[in-house]
């Protein structure tokens, strides 16, 4: 996705989402917003610096917003080995220096291990999936005829597509979403769309990699467009 699509982003909305994009992990990225996202999950790191401030967190700090999925073993969802040159003995691979719960090299009788599970295996931390695919659609109010253009994940039902949508039209709970969709048989049609299931579950196909493969320049009229019908049910936003 590039930066044209970023500028026209939804803010991230509270409560917490199940899915969230490569963007919204990347706006979070400084020590007193941390997160990072790895091996598919997105962790909020914001706490773990709080409680181990100093040169220690220098490294997570660093990679605030990032993924950082090559830190990991991604069969054993621990930190990526090495053998130490010094001792010969395998040892974490830590090329930004050392992070939290790693044990020192050299034997220390002040090293705490109190802490339980290390924070790459700690749930605590975590807030939510990394997309493994986002797509871009145009939701179009048909009441205004106002149009917007939205980055989500793939993986999002039609509901949660709503919410994002929320933080710019903060009646479209109140709307019902229609698209054009293509059936079993292949036949197109415009129907009203199932908010419990996908884009893709409902018939709106990802056909972006087909048209990027056909060099196709102009993307925006192939974005799928989901028209938002006013219920007129006089929800309060």
């Amino acid at each position: 996705i590039g930066i044209q699509w970023q500028q026209r982003m939804a803010p991230l909305r509270s409560p917490l989402r199940r899915f969230y994009t490569p963007y919204e992990v990347a706006q979070h990225n400084s020590p007193d917003n941390c997160w990072v996202s790895f091996l598919g999950g997105v962790y909020d790191l914001t706490r773990l610096i709080e409680r181990h401030p100093g040169k220690i967190v220098a490294p997570i700090i660093k990679v605030a917003g990032q993924d950082i999925s090559h830190w990991f073993d991604a069969k054993t969802r621990d930190l990526q080995t090495m053998i130490c040159p010094v001792t010969q003995l395998e040892r974490p691979y830590l090329p930004l220096g050392p992070v939290p719960h790693v044990p020192p090299i050299e034997p220390m009788g002040n090293w705490d291990t109190s802490f339980g599970i290390p924070w790459w295996k700690d749930k605590k931390y975590m807030v939510g999936s990394l997309s493994a695919c986002t797509r871009v659609v145009r939701l179009k109010n048909v009441l205004t005829g106002q149009e917007d253009k939205l980055e989500v994940p793939s993986e999002e039902t039609i509901a949660e597509i709503r919410e994002r949508y929320l933080e710019l039209n903060s009646h479209a709970a109140s709307y019902t979403f229609k698209a054009l969709v293509k059936g079993k048989e292949g036949v197109t049609d415009f129907e009203e769309l199932n908010m419990n299931q996908t884009l893709e579950d409902n018939g709106v196909v990802n056909e972006t990699s087909t048209f990027e493969d056909l060099q196709v320049m102009e993307l925006d009229a192939f974005i799928p467009v989901l028209h938002a019908y006013f219920n007129d049910d006089l929800t309060i936003a």
